[in-house]
């Protein structure tokens, strides 16, 4: 069954730091484009960043400069490091991994930045 489970989300000052963590099974993961996503209270989900197949990496403009996506194709991973947290980044944080018409979703995990 294809599964994506996310980790690493949490409570962290502005100006910090957090690396989230997607661990993925039930799927070919190095044939997968993979992705982070976002969605905050009111607003809709939208794209934090991703990286494709070929590790080619795509960031969303708010968070440009201060994240990183990366992939472990061996360990199936895929991750998120978070610097300079801003209190608008406060959200959860999905994992999404696309191949053709196949998407797969990872039920999220918390990320809070307080002021």
């Amino acid at each position: 069954q294809e599964q994506l489970v996310e980790s690493g989300g949490g409570l962290v000052q502005a100006g910090g730091s957090l690396t989230l963590s997607c661990v993925a099974s039930g799927i070919a993961f190095r044939i997968y484009d993979m992705g982070w996503y976002r969605q905050a209270p009111g607003k809709q989900r939208e794209l934090v960043a991703e990286i494709t197949r070929y590790g080619s990496a795509n960031y969303g403009e708010s968070v440009k400069g201060r994240f990183t996506i990366s992939r472990d194709n061996g360990k199936s991973t895929l991750s998120l490091q978070m610097n300079s947290l801003e209190p608008e980044d406060t959200a959860v944080y999905y994992c999404n991994a696309r191949l053709t018409a196949t998407i797969v979703w990872g039920q999220g995990t918390q990320v809070t930045v307080s002021s």
